[in-house]
């Protein structure tokens, strides 16, 4: 008998990450599983990106046979230098989670997107699951809460677990945000394997200090800036007095 449930509860140990303050990374898929009676699937993480290169990043599908499928995977970590802030971003198409399909029926997706910004202000994310059919379980919305549990059982006996916009904070002030989270939990007779397979993350450590005006590339751009006020103030100055000399 399939039971499933949808929470939204507070995760702890939850896989950690890190990014240094003005640092940024993203990937579309990563698949780290291993089915009852098979070899282990590692695959990824695919389209992977950074604020110190690659920034961006695509593939034009995945495959990881029994377990997921997606078609364009795209990623991008920019920081603005000026400013210090960080944005990271992954996008993955067409997903589908035929791991699934025993316990909840077909489960697709037909967009998800999980972002990052770190400003001076602080580091927020968010995730987006556009057209999201999970199974007997129905649709979802396309924005879940932070860390929404889709617990799924077979009778009495948790299975596996569904993390939506999951949102971890890192102990180094970086925040990690995994759009689809699916973690197959072992060590029960009927499980269907373990381990964890991830769509669309993003992480964004905080931002970095602004560049200062007075100093280093700071000058060159505040020179800049006021060279071009400057310039069409002498042109009208010089027009002026060529006038007056006339």
């Amino acid at each position: 008998m399939l039971a499933a449930v949808v929470a939204c509860v507070a995760l702890a140990g939850a896989a950690p990450a890190s990014a240094a303050p003005g640092d940024g990374s993203a990937y579309g898929v990563s698949v780290d599983v291993q089915l009852l009676g098979q070899s282990a699937v590692k695959v990824g993480p695919l389209a992977a990106s950074n604020t110190n290169g690659p920034t961006s990043a695509s593939v034009v599908s995945a495959n990881a046979a029994g377990i997921l499928t997606a078609g364009v995977i795209t990623s991008s970590a920019v920081r603005d230098d000026n400013s210090g802030a960080v944005t990271a971003k992954a996008s993955t198409a067409d997903v589908g989670l035929p791991v699934l399909k025993a316990a909840l029926g077909a489960v697709s997706v037909k967009a998800i997107e999980a972002v990052c910004t770190a400003t001076q202000e602080g580091v927020k994310g968010s995730s987006t699951l556009a057209d999201a059919k999970l199974g007997s379980v129905g649709t979802v919305d396309a924005n879940p809460a932070p860390n929404t549990q889709v617990k799924v059982a077979l009778g009495p006996v948790n299975v596996a677990t569904l993390i939506l916009n999951e949102q971890i904070k890192n102990p180094d002030g970086s925040l990690t945000v995994n759009a689809l989270h699916l973690k197959l939990l072992g060590g029960v007779v009927s499980a269907l394997g373990s381990g964890d397979v991830i769509v669309s993350s993003a992480t964004c450590g905080p931002a970095a200090p602004p560049m200062p005006l007075a100093s280093g590339a700071g000058l060159w751009v505040g020179l800049g800036v006021l060279g071009a006020i400057a310039v069409p103030v002498g042109l009208r100055f010089s027009r002026r007095r060529s006038a007056a000399g006339a």
